[in-house]
């Protein structure tokens, strides 16, 4: 469900219901049965049945032996379809996973889909927090995180401003910048080649370091990004950074 967007006139109920049943099943620590599945969705017993034993048939939930229901490999495959359709290089993921194994920190790469700036590929790190909105596959708020700055910075100031008004400027936290002046000035401060810093303007407590990957147009740039739990960014884990950075920049 994507809260930002309204809901359109024609939308089929039983398809959102069955996402959103996926979406509860994915999220719990543990198998879920038909009842707590219906409790959680708030559907009636019937529905949630009918819904989970059609899942269940695509592939989309697997059944134990007590009745449990669980994630099925329909769900692991279509997330393979969607990293392919990003048509990225294959060492793009080793980089990242480098990236993650020296700093122990969670590295992204986001960029331009389709008009739109997305999480393309990442590598969990232990000593960052988990973000639950910067998944791959997700659009990121571009005005609040790194990954966003980086690209935002590449555009013209036309499209900028056009991506900005279309995705609008939420706060998340107190340091959120929520105007585009504020913005354009910060933005204008950065400099090519230097990493851009954010510190909890996108989750309190959480700072990240991102670099840009320069492709053969702004649109086609990239963004490779680190985070971590602080409320600043350990100098090592800007080296890594930048150094990720240069290995995904495309040979001269």
């Amino acid at each position: 469900m994507n809260e930002q967007v309204p809901a359109p006139s024609d939308l089929v109920r039983s398809v959102s219901r069955a996402f959103r049943i996926l979406e509860e099943v994915g999220a719990s620590t543990a198998p879920l049965t038909v009842k707590a599945v219906a409790r959680r969705c708030g559907l009636n017993l019937s529905t949630a049945y009918h819904l989970v034993r059609t899942l269940t048939y695509e592939g989309y939930l697997v059944r134990d032996r007590a009745g449990l229901y669980v994630l099925g490999s329909s769900v692991a495959r279509r997330f393979h379809d969607l990293q392919a359709s990003f048509d990225q290089p294959p060492e793009v993921h080793e980089v990242l996973r480098h990236l993650s194994a020296m700093t122990r920190r969670t590295a992204y790469l986001g960029r331009f889909v389709s008009g739109r700036i997305l999480i393309t590929d990442l590598v969990e790190g232990p000593e960052s927090p988990y973000l639950e909105d910067l998944e791959v596959g997700l659009n990121v708020a571009a005005h609040a995180t790194v990954i966003g700055k980086v690209l935002l910075a590449a555009m013209p100031r036309a499209r900028r401003t056009a991506y900005l008004a279309e995705q609008g400027m939420r706060r998340f936290t107190t340091r959120t910048v929520i105007d585009t002046d504020s913005l354009e000035v910060e933005l204008a401060g950065l400099r090519a080649g230097e990493p851009v810093l954010e510190h909890g303007q996108f989750r309190d407590g959480v700072s990240c370091v991102g670099a840009l990957v320069r492709r053969s147009c702004p649109e086609d740039s990239w963004a490779v990004v680190a985070s971590t739990r602080a409320d600043e960014v350990p100098a090592q884990v800007v080296w890594h950074t930048m150094r990720a950075a240069e290995d995904l920049a495309p040979a001269r």
